[in-house]
């Protein structure tokens, strides 16, 4: 056998994984404050590996705005690599633990994240039981922010929105339906468009996946609406609609236990059904982990037949 050498001094890695996990959190948190909380540092130790990490590479990898560290060229060149070692660094830190422990951060549009999400991590988090699960849910628009930015591993989303940096996988699909309080003037019949067109509508806000399927389906065939009501809640427009005072339109699955109960009650229309698929999204350079992985294989599990 050749004798085996140390790599020459030229070519020794210059670069920690301890200032690449504070580039990471600054790049998350905006501040080198922000950063050390993430990391459980002081902010000068953030501060001090920041600046290691900028002289070892000879570039700036933020621009200073105020108070603010925004990521320039340089830095969102480096992101998606140095989110990815550090991926790898926790899954070879506990790969001879019998485990998967590395935390499972998940981001979902509101719909699929509090109503279809929780019994699947319910049953994923059985079989791994060391892995601490987080889970951010916000409208589309956000989650797709989160998974662009390294945030997240995983994201859910509704409707066809798309970032060039994602790889979106189709998921399940749902129904849009108008809803209505048993006592609305449209509960029980078959409402016509001048009709849905002069109702008061409370509808999710701009950004939502909900939101724009919506548009899609109804204002594109009403031509206008009264929206009287913009909420980021799913629960609040339910609660609005069920005081009677504005129509909603949101996915079957939302409100599935209220129409069972009588609570609320489904519109009829001579409209065509309103489909839309559900996606999953994770970036083009980010390396899954094994629990994260088998996340998305759980997921795609519960994939519904084809009609």
């Amino acid at each position: 056998m050749g004798q085996q050498t140390l790599p020459s001094a030229s070519v020794r890695l210059r670069l920690s994984l301890r200032q690449l996990e504070v580039f990471v959190a600054t790049a998350r948190a905006g501040t080198t404050r922000g950063a050390a909380d993430q990391v459980a540092r002081s902010q000068s130790a953030a501060s001090a590996a920041l600046a290691d990490l900028e002289t070892a590479v000879g570039v700036l990898l933020f621009d200073r705005v105020g108070r603010r560290l925004l990521l320039n060229e340089n830095g969102r060149a480096l992101l998606p690599k140095a989110a990815a070692l550090l991926d790898r660094a926790a899954e070879a830190q506990t790969l001879f633990s019998g485990e998967h422990d590395a935390p499972l951060r998940v981001a979902a549009s509101l719909s699929i994240g509090e109503y279809m999400l929780p019994e699947l991590i319910a049953r994923w988090k059985g079989d791994h039981p060391a892995s601490p699960v987080h889970l951010m849910i916000g409208n589309t628009r956000e989650v797709i922010a989160a998974v662009a930015a390294f945030d997240v591993d995983i994201g859910f989303i509704e409707g066809p929105q798309t970032h060039p940096q994602l790889i979106v996988h189709p998921w399940l699909s749902d129904e849009l339906v108008i809803v209505a309080a048993p006592d609305h003037a449209l509960a029980h019949q078959t409402a016509g468009l001048r009709q849905l067109r002069e109702s008061p509508w409370a509808l999710r806000e701009q950004g939502s996946g909900t939101r724009e399927a919506v548009d899609r389906w109804l204002l594109e065939r009403l031509g206008s609406m009264r929206v009287e009501f913009e909420l980021g809640s799913t629960e609040a427009i339910k609660r609005l609609v069920a005081a009677g005072v504005a129509l909603g339109c949101l996915a079957r699955e939302v409100v599935a236990r209220e129409l069972e109960q009588g609570l609320l009650v489904e519109v009829s229309t001579r409209l065509p059904r309103a489909t839309r698929r559900l996606a999953m999204v994770v970036h083009r350079d980010k390396h899954l982990g094994q629990g994260a992985e088998a996340f998305v294989r759980h997921c795609a599990a519960a994939l519904e037949p084809e009609k």
